[in-house]
């Protein structure tokens, strides 16, 4: 029998003198993202915002499980999985200790990275955690000795792969961490090693350390909880009816498959949901689909349509008289995309409107425009979840999608950020996969409609060389090393090959380039290399003429046109801010609780108005302010809706501040200043306010 421990442990133990973490050499190398990286420093803020004022009484912020080669009373272990979790908040505390001032809090977190070494013990340093030998000097010398990071950050030179996602990451956490005054970083590191928890599954045998490893990774989990469901589902139904019930969740599973199925299942959650999962999706299906409470409804009126819903849209295979083609390129443009946070807000738009074609034209050309446009502007998973969710939600109420304000469309600015990425140094900026996506979508554009774009491989090839030979041609056509660096890794010198790159021919001259590399066969596949095959030389003239064609190929079908920058904005913002009367109509709008209130600025007071809505329960930390709630739902002020989904103002009741107002309908302390904004634009009242003349009463004025 082997010991198997399974137990949930603060990062103050896991960083402690109780384990020693060694990466053996047999695992991957270290492969978070920067991505990864930022998602988890925006979850562990967003947890400490919503921690109360002692974080010793703030709930468990759990990070997942690693799975240990260990034996019982001995720290020494292998991570057989947990390696990502482990380097990355081994990096984050290197970046606080790094960002922090007060020497006492950095040697506190130089004690959770390392175990210092004695000289009077004659001990020598043990580092808390130890990469794969090839990566282990540099993780300790950047990372986890005292003066590494800043020299980390601050690295131009190349790096192999896991050592420059390393250099990225810490980049990252650079940049979100400056943003954070020395309280806020000290209150950070206390929430991260107190009450965040790791579960620890520990056994001192390599084979059942797999085996675990398998259980908890196995895509089944999550599957399996579609069968879960099935049987809650089915069993709630009438039972002269559950044989007819079966047969149809069974064919709606095997037309999908198994893991598509459970996909859908994933999606459908995040309809409901519209906020990031915060559990298993067995759970949280429950509590926020809840199928057995209408068992037959549910199969009729949502599982089976999304099934055929999901089905056409994964297959890019739309039925219609109209527009079907289009629409299938749109969705075949979509399906290409590494993220699949835009399939909610189309299943829900599809099962709406799958027979108005020409609704479903401009939706899909809409959600292709703007999936694509958070791709180029490199949005992470919290931002892409809330901007598709916001729009799941507007399509659930029949809102108007085309007015500029609409979640499906673009903004000024995200224009401009759009444009602007696109015009610079994509092959430097983007991930590899992200800029053949869009290189393959120039080239379809640029296309007659014949490409199909099977290739097993596709790369992306530099037309001017990275680093052209010396005493090459190229060097004759871009002499000047600035003029090279301006124009190397952009979209006009970059081109598209159906096979792998290789260095050597990357440096060919353009003459033997064309013939051995750019073709195969003397034949080319892709539009934008055939064009670049019709030139003789490779000029700056000739890319900024091919950067201003390709830009305004992606200008007009993504409509970037009308795009403003910040600066732009601002003015215009001041503009209409001179224009705009005391008497002004704010709004506030929760995505993830599904509330809408307005209110109106009188000056003696912030009055929010009948119909407005606000959540059925008080659930941040006490406040003077949940006090002030309760008293108006025992007035009558606030009353529940019919379907007890929330609360409701069932007269105009006056505050004598935003705060006040917007904590009343958050159920939870609140900036009101920076959440009520302007009905139909995106100036916050504290804008607002601030550019009004100043003896003009505002009831904000209160809060400054």
């Amino acid at each position: 029998m082997h010991t198997l421990t399974a137990q949930e442990q603060s990062l103050a133990k896991i960083f402690s003198d109780d384990y020693v973490f060694t990466i053996p050499g047999y695992q991957r190398p270290y492969a978070w993202g920067t991505e990864q990286a930022q998602e988890l420093l925006e979850d562990l803020l967003g947890a400490l915002a919503a921690a109360p004022e002692q974080l010793g009484e703030a709930a468990p912020y759990f990070l997942g499980s690693i799975v240990l080669i260990k034996a019982t009373a001995i720290p020494e272990a292998t991570v057989v999985d947990g390696q990502q979790r482990l380097t990355t908040l081994t990096l984050l505390l290197s970046a606080i200790r790094a960002a922090v001032t007060d020497s006492g809090v950095q040697s506190d977190i130089t004690g959770c990275i390392y175990e210092r070494g004695s000289l009077v013990k004659g001990t020598q340093a043990r580092y808390r955690l130890s990469l794969r030998e090839r990566d282990r000097a540099f993780f300790r010398e950047h990372v986890q000795h005292e003066d590494g990071f800043a020299r980390l950050t601050a690295l131009t030179a190349p790096l192999p792969d896991a050592q420059g996602r390393i250099r990225s990451n810490a980049q990252v956490f650079q940049a979100m961490l400056a943003r954070l005054d020395q309280a806020q970083l000290v209150r950070l590191v206390q929430f991260v090693i107190t009450r965040c928890y790791l579960v620890t599954v520990a056994t001192p045998d390599l084979d059942s350390a797999y085996r675990i490893f398998g259980v908890l990774n196995s895509r089944g989990l999550d599957l399996s909880a579609t069968d879960i469901l099935k049987a809650e589902v089915i069993g709630s139904i009438t039972p002269s009816l559950r044989d007819a019930y079966t047969t149809q969740w069974e064919d709606a599973e095997e037309e999908l498959g198994r893991d598509e199925f459970g996909e859908l299942f994933s999606h459908i959650r995040m309809v409901f949901r519209k906020a990031k999962p915060q559990g298993s999706l067995l759970k949280e299906f429950k509590e926020h689909v809840n199928p057995a409470a209408r068992p037959q409804g549910f199969v009729d009126e949502i599982l089976l349509p999304m099934a055929q819903a999901f089905s056409e849209i994964s297959a890019a295979d739309y039925a219609s008289q109209k527009h079907a083609e289009q629409v299938n390129e749109h969705l075949r443009w979509l399906n290409r995309l590494d993220f699949k946070d835009w399939v909610p807000p189309a299943l829900a738009f599809f099962v709406r409107h799958r027979n108005q074609p020409e609704a479903v034209l401009a939706f899909f050309r809409g959600l292709e425009r703007l999936a694509y446009s958070m791709l180029v502007r490199k949005c992470g998973i919290n931002e892409r979840v809330e901007r598709f969710s916001s729009l799941t939600a507007a399509v659930e109420k029949a809102q108007d999608l085309t007015p500029p304000q609409s979640p499906l469309q673009l903004t000024p600015l995200e224009k401009h950020e759009t444009y602007s990425a696109l015009n610079g140094p994509l092959y430097q900026t983007h991930s590899s996969r992200a800029v053949a996506t869009l290189m393959l979508r120039l080239d379809r554009l640029l296309s007659d409609g014949s490409a199909s774009y099977q290739h097993d491989v596709v790369s992306v090839e530099h037309v001017l060389p990275q680093q052209p030979a010396p005493n090459s041609q190229w060097l004759t056509w871009v002499p000047d090393p600035v003029i090279h660096e301006q124009w190397v890794h952009r979209l006009g010198n970059l081109t598209l090959l159906s096979r792998k790159k290789n260095s050597a021919a990357s440096n060919y001259e353009f003459a033997k380039k064309k013939s051995a590399y750019f073709t195969r066969g003397g034949v080319c596949s892709f539009a934008l290399t055939t064009e670049v095959l019709q030139h003789d030389e490779w000029t700056e003239a000739v890319m900024a003429e091919r950067q201003a064609r390709l830009l305004t190929a992606l200008e007009t079908h993504w409509q970037l046109q009308g795009r403003l920058s910040r600066a732009d904005l601002a003015e215009a913002m001041l503009a209409d801010l001179g224009q705009i009367s005391d008497d002004a109509l704010f709004e506030l709008e929760s995505t993830k609780h599904g509330l809408t209130a307005t209110a109106r600025e009188t000056g003696a007071a912030f009055r929010v108005l009948a119909g407005s809505q606000a959540r059925l329960a008080w659930s941040g930390q006490a406040h003077g302010y949940q006090q002030l709630r309760e008293e108006l739902i025992g007035a009558g002020a606030l009353t529940p809706t019919g379907d007890g989904a929330c609360l409701v103002f069932a007269r105009d009741v006056d505050f004598n501040s935003p705060s006040a107002a917007s904590a009343t309908v958050l159920g939870r302390p609140d900036n009101g200043r920076t959440s009520w904004r302007l009905a139909g634009t995106s100036i916050t009242y504290a804008a607002w306010q601030d550019n009004l003349p100043a003896g003009q009463p505002a009831s904000g004025r209160s809060e400054r």
